[in-house]
């Protein structure tokens, strides 16, 4: 009303000031009344342009920070029209030889390396967190990134564009495998309920667009970001937290069901201390196996046949996380006796947290039977956290699918880019151009052990050097038949070993040819 008052009297402004005779002077009003009846008029102009402008901007659409306690509620009105990615093509392979920044170079999906499809080999997931959720924050700055479709809001109606920008990304990638987090593709609720609600309708859009070809390659919940969940999810001290952790897996794991998912993530952010002063490491260890123990009992009464994952990362946020690497999460495993129900997501940033390169914790889980899926990643060697940077090092990548090969592969489990464009690139073709770069990395990584393999020389030196075992006596060793009173006879007889050349230095030189 008070708009359409001031539109009034601004047209009474315009309309009678300059008909000074027929209004003013027949009351004597002199020639400097008029004019500062004129000027008093002009402010009052001003006054009710800017009253306009107010009523437009306080009637136009709310926004809300995309955080987790979030109460704006959009509609599905104004939806997106036309494409996400306009001018982005469907990406193509086009050789070594390729300029073109959005064409692959190495990744051919349907070419056979070593008896299989490139695709079957990596199996390639986009991580709908950091592709869709990713702002560019940092601890020293404010998000960077605000893509074209989005709206400032966490609203049900911004999930289900973020979830249709999603799959034409996909699409136009040429993947057919995504993997969530809970939170990360529906709004929490101020219930459970309402919560469960949200995740039920973005997930019935999700269903309708990945059709019967795309599928999650895992979901997840997000036992991290609220603050219910500062103490742990499942170590937490308090009761009430681990039922509703417990509850939220739930919804996760059918969802994730529903949708087809091949494998089910438990990430541990929060699962471990900061001190040990005020913390019973013991009993929260146990309620740890009691947590995933529920888990297991759950997929199997929904039916749910996919792959239950642990991803072991040794620190951040907390000081020290349970699932240190992957040869504490082996033990971990092995004393509770669920290491037939588990495998492990080994990713490649984590690795090197905990000390280790990406290489030795996926052959510590090849070797232990855990290896079950890879978060495509990599770390900055002069920074001393989980960076998620598209992995590019081709070397790395050779060695990373040395184990997949040596696996027989990763399926059910693949490839997801848990990994983030860097905070200064904020072009939507920037999404398209990090995924195309970590896609050729690892194939092409793929084509250097074919190279390796075929070439024979590395395998041959590391044949060579434990010849000594493939002896009658090497066997009994290896067949836990040679007691130390055996060992001690052949020893005296044998006299001082020779002990030959490890040819580390020939060994990396085989492996750079490849290169």
């Amino acid at each position: 009303m008070c708009v359409l008052f001031c539109m009034y009297l601004l047209l009474f402004c315009i309309v009678c000031m300059p008909v000074k005779h027929a209004f003013f002077w027949k009351d004597g009003v002199s020639l400097h009344e008029i004019k500062r009846m004129k000027s008093g008029a002009f402010f009052l102009l001003l006054l009710c342009l800017n009253l306009v402008c107010f009523g437009v901007i306080a009637t136009g659409p709310p926004t809300c920070p995309a955080d987790h306690i979030t109460e704006c509620s959009g509609s599905d009105s104004g939806e997106w029209e036309g494409e996400f990615f306009p001018g982005i093509p469907k990406i193509k392979y086009e050789g070594p030889s390729s300029k073109n920044p959005l064409a692959f170079k190495w990744y051919n999906a349907n070419e056979e390396i070593l008896g299989k499809k490139m695709k079957d080999w990596l199996r390639f997931s986009v991580a709908f967190w950091h592709t869709f959720r990713g702002t560019g924050a940092d601890p020293f700055g404010a998000p960077t990134k605000l893509w074209p479709w989005e709206d400032g809001t966490n609203s049900l109606a911004m999930a289900k564009r973020r979830m249709r920008a999603n799959f034409e990304f996909i699409n136009k990638l040429g993947v057919d495998r995504w993997c969530f987090h809970d939170r990360d593709i529906a709004p929490d609720g101020k219930t459970l309920e309402e919560a469960n609600a949200n995740l039920d309708e973005v997930v019935e859009l999700a269903k309708e667009l990945q059709g019967s070809k795309i599928r999650p390659l895992w979901g997840t919940a997000q036992l991290f970001l609220h603050p219910r969940y500062m103490h742990g999810a499942a170590t937490s001290s308090e009761v009430g937290v681990y039922a509703y952790a417990a509850s939220q897996v739930k919804k996760a794991m059918e969802v994730t069901h529903y949708l087809g998912g091949e494998n089910f993530v438990f990430w541990g952010g929060r699962e471990g201390y900061q001190t040990l002063l005020n913390t019973d490491m013991e009993r929260e260890l146990n309620h740890l196996a009691r947590f995933l123990e529920a888990a297991v009992a759950y997929k199997k009464k929904i039916g749910f046949n996919g792959i239950l994952l642990i991803e072991p990362k040794p620190q951040e946020p907390t000081k020290h996380q349970y699932d240190w690497d992957a040869a504490t999460t082996a033990g971990f495993l092995r004393k509770y006796n669920l290491s037939g129900e588990f495998k492990l997501n080994i990713e490649c940033n984590h690795a090197t947290l905990s000390g280790h390169s990406c290489h030795h914790e996926l052959e510590t889980a090849r070797i232990n039977g855990l290896l079950g899926n890879i978060d495509a990643n990599t770390g900055d060697p002069q920074i001393g956290w989980d960076t998620d940077q598209f992995l590019t090092d081709i070397g790395e990548a050779t060695m990373v699918m040395l184990s997949v090969v040596r696996n027989g592969g990763l399926a059910p489990g693949g490839f997801n880019f848990d990994a983030k464009l860097r905070r200064e690139s904020t072009d939507v073709e920037d999404l398209f151009i990090a995924h195309i770069t970590g896609m050729d990395t690892l194939a092409r990584g793929l084509r250097n052990v074919a190279k390796l393999i075929e070439d024979g020389s590395l395998a041959e030196l590391v044949r060579k050097r434990y010849e000594s075992f493939d002896t009658e006596i090497g066997a009994q060793i290896e067949a836990g038949k040679a007691d130390f009173e055996f060992l001690e006879t052949k020893a005296m007889e044998w006299g001082e070993p020779k002990v030959p050349s490890a040819k580390q230095e020939l060994a990396e030189m085989v492996f750079q040819s490849a290169l």
